[in-house]
Parts: structure tokens; C-alpha cells; sequence
């Protein structure tokens, strides 16, 4: 009897420590794909890499939504993490950004969004967004200070430019020139790959 307890004990201690095979990305429409199919954008293409280079069993999930600041991510993020995932990389603040909207603000709700993840027991990663340049140095500036500020005091593991590559070349950009192309987001998907992997 004793025996058939411990034996269920293990069993019960295997499933709890076992890591979930599930990966989330929470962003915007760079990370939705939007103008391309859901197969182009870089979520899809960072899974298949994970499946054919790594040989993992792994489910991405692509949370991007266009148009979404920091403000909605956290009751994004609540409804994602009944899939439990492992590993989030958070991809938001671009629309913060581009809407001149206060950064004091959205860092709030990054830290809610990352602190939120790490006590849902998830690793987090960070992909950070510049501000062109139109915006003003001094907004700028604060923005990209933002992600590092965010970094330093959670000690995550970060892309400084998520766009970092791409942004401004017409080969890699949609006729707007924001939103990635198909080209742009195998670039991206690459990076990411490249980023996560050591995670993984």
C-alpha cells in the first residue's frame, strides 16, 4: 500500500514539475500580421522553426491583436494564461507610442502585465519598439528608456528593437511603411527564433 502511495506521489510530482509546451507571444498587429496571412506572420514561422530545428513539440501562440496598447494587455494576458504557457515574449507599447499617449502610464501597465505573467509562474521575455523620429527627441528617448528601465528592474532577458533590421526598408515593409511584409516577417521570425531558443 505504501508502495503504490509513493509510487502516485511521483506520478503527481511529474505532472506538476512538467514543463508546458506552450509559448505565447502578446503584442500588437506587428505580431498579429497584419496585410498578411496567419501562416506569414512571425508567431507561425517561429514555430515552425521550433518544430523542424529543434525537434520540439511546441504550440505558439499568436496574441497579437492590431491596434492594442499596454492598456488591454493585461486582461489579454489573463485569458491566454488558461493555456498556461511557459514562456511569454510581451511585444506591446508600439501603439503607445505612435498615439503620444503617457509613457508613465504604459510602463504601469507593462509591469502589471509582467508581473501578472511571473507570478502565473512564466518566464518572460521583452521586445522593445523605438519611436521614429518626427516624435521629438525628448519623447523618444523616453520611450526607449522605458524598455530599459523595464528590463533592468525585472532583469529580463530583451530584443531592444523588435523591428531592428527592417524598419524603414521598403523590401521588408508593407506600402504604409509600418507593418512588415511577408519578407519582413521571415527577417523577423529569424531573430525571434534566435532570441527564444535558449528558452525553449
Amino acid at each position: 500500500m505504501k508502495k503504490i502511495i509513493l509510487i502516485l506521489f511521483l506520478i503527481t510530482l511529474q505532472i506538476v514539475n512538467a514543463k508546458s509546451d506552450t509559448i505565447l507571444f502578446l503584442g500588437d498587429s506587428l505580431t498579429e500580421g497584419l496585410g498578411v496571412n496567419k501562416e506569414d506572420a512571425f508567431p507561425s514561422l517561429v514555430e515552425n522553426m521550433i518544430h523542424t530545428k529543434l525537434k520540439k513539440d511546441i504550440t505558439v501562440i499568436n496574441g497579437g491583436v492590431s491596434g492594442s496598447t499596454t492598456s488591454d494587455g493585461l486582461s489579454r494576458l489573463k485569458w491566454y494564461m488558461k493555456k498556461k504557457p511557459y514562456l511569454i515574449l510581451v511585444a506591446l507599447g508600439a501603439n503607445d507610442g505612435l498615439r503620444g499617449l503617457d509613457l508613465k502610464q504604459s510602463q504601469k501597465n507593462l509591469e502589471e502585465i509582467i508581473n501578472y505573467a511571473q507570478e502565473s509562474n512564466a518566464k518572460v521575455l521583452l521586445a522593445g519598439m523605438l519611436m521614429p523620429p518626427n516624435y521629438g527627441p525628448e519623447y523618444t528617448k523616453r520611450f526607449e528608456k522605458m524598455y530599459q528601465q523595464i528590463k533592468d528592474k525585472y532583469k529580463l532577458r530583451s530584443m531592444p528593437f523588435l523591428l531592428d533590421g527592417i524598419a524603414g526598408k521598403k523590401e521588408f515593409n508593407q506600402r504604409d511603411g509600418i507593418h512588415p511584409n511577408v519578407e519582413g516577417h521571415k527577417y523577423i521570425a529569424k531573430k525571434v527564433f534566435e532570441f527564444i531558443k535558449e528558452d525553449l
